[in-house]
């Protein structure tokens, strides 16, 4: 017998995976057996990538089983690369094409109101995630990923960057702590995506090393695409350091706070009304707004528990957070819809832009609504009020004409 490899899941309610047995024999060519759900239409498909990838490795004698659950081709192929990696050392990569969908860059000041975590190694979820339209898809490669997979599942996530149409979410990646989450980039960076968020990250040092990586990796490939930043804050250490952490990284765009990992490192319990973290989520709204980032609030663990989660989002937004992370797509509906403008807020800003605007035209160097005066923080925020109403379709872009 030779050495042999596996890679993948398998088992009951598993779908839209595989599983890899792989046997370097030394003799004997290549013996092949696929066992698949869809054999009929896709089983020599299967077989032939197999044989094609094997190749392309320059595998010549080996023993291959491979038990498929309706996998994508890129599944296939990122599962036998592993595999492959396990038991040769090639510098050689096994790509699937970059779809045109997947090229696109994002603005440092886009909506983030909603992030999706989606397990690294757990193709179903990816697959149709975009059709939810969160503003931003977090493939995991850390707390959601089990430590024998972290390996297998950085070829998955790589090739769901390049193959998968997210259909215009932000395309992030939560990278691993310390140098696995450096050599984490390798797998992605080359291949267009948009952020990366910095897990447990407590010092600004932490972040410059990313950073710094991030651009070697885009000059060895001759790549000029915007990478964003978003540590997240999850010790009170991290909470301590937030402002230096924020504001290290003009390639920062927003700094998040991971209240399980917090509230262990307190020593405390999470609560609903979260009296335990109120210091620490306002300590990061203000670092970040100090900084001139976006302030990102936590998960809501209970999936099932909708108007908990309205009110735990109508909280956050009263700290001055601008979005907040989901584990489940139901979430993001209600997320959305909370974060938003409300009908009174956004009547409120207009008559405070419209009464701006008047004053301007009057040369007036006051701004007057009714018997009140209106401060310049007070026409910053309903003119960020109009813009995040624009852009939600919240509110015509004529609306200056037809208000009276």
């Amino acid at each position: 017998m030779g050495e042999i490899a596996t890679t993948g899941n398998k088992g009951k309610g598993v779908r839209s995976d595989c599983f890899v047995t792989l046997e370097l024999t030394g003799q004997g060519g290549i013996q092949l057996q696929v066992e698949s759900k869809v054999a009929v239409m896709y089983g020599d498909s299967i077989r032939r990538e197999t044989y094609e990838i094997l190749e392309f490795f320059g595998i010549q004698h080996a023993n291959v089983k491979i038990e498929d659950s309706g996998a994508l081709s890129l599944v296939i192929a990122a599962r036998l690369e592993a595999a492959i990696k396990k038991l040769i050392t090639t510098n050689k990569d096994w790509l699937p094409l970059m779809l045109e969908e997947n090229r696109y860059t994002t603005a440092k000041d886009r909506n983030r109101f909603s992030r999706l975590y989606l397990p690294g190694n757990s193709p179903s979820l990816m697959i149709n995630a975009g059709i939810h339209k969160p503003d931003g898809i977090i493939l995991d490669l850390e707390d959601a990923v089990a430590p024998d997979k972290k390996d297998e599942a950085r070829f998955l996530v790589r090739n769901a960057l390049c193959g998968i149409d997210f259909y215009g979410a932000e395309r992030m990646v939560r990278i691993n702590q310390g140098e696995r989450g450096i050599e984490d980039l390798n797998y992605i960076i080359p291949y267009n995506v948009n952020l990366i968020l910095l897990p447990k990250c407590e010092n600004p040092e932490q972040l410059k090393a990313v950073d710094e990586n991030i651009r070697k990796i885009q000059q060895e490939h001759n790549q000029t695409n915007q990478v964003w930043i978003m540590p997240i804050i999850e010790s009170a250490l991290g909470v301590m350091n937030a402002y230096p952490i924020a504001a290290c990284s003009a390639n920062t765009v927003a700094l998040a706070i991971g209240l399980e990992d917090y509230t262990a490192d307190l020593g405390t319990k999470r609560t609903a009304e979260g009296i335990e973290s109120f210091f620490a989520r306002s300590w990061v709204v203000n670092a970040a707004r100090a900084a001139g980032i976006q302030p990102i609030d936590s998960v809501f663990s209970d999936v099932g528990d909708m108007e908990g989660l309205r009110q735990n989002v109508l909280r956050s937004k009263a700290l001055g957070f601008d979005g907040m992370g989901c584990i489940h797509p139901r979430q993001i509906v209600v997320i959305h819809e909370t974060f938003a403008p409300t009908p009174e807020e956004i009547e409120k800003a207009k008559k405070i832009v419209f009464a701006f605007h008047k004053a301007q035209e009057q040369g007036l160097g006051v701004v007057a609504l009714g018997t009140k005066m209106i401060d310049p923080p007070v026409v910053k925020r309903a003119v960020n009020t109009i813009n995040l109403a624009l852009k939600m379709n919240k509110l015509a872009e004529n609306w200056r004409e037809t208000y009276a």
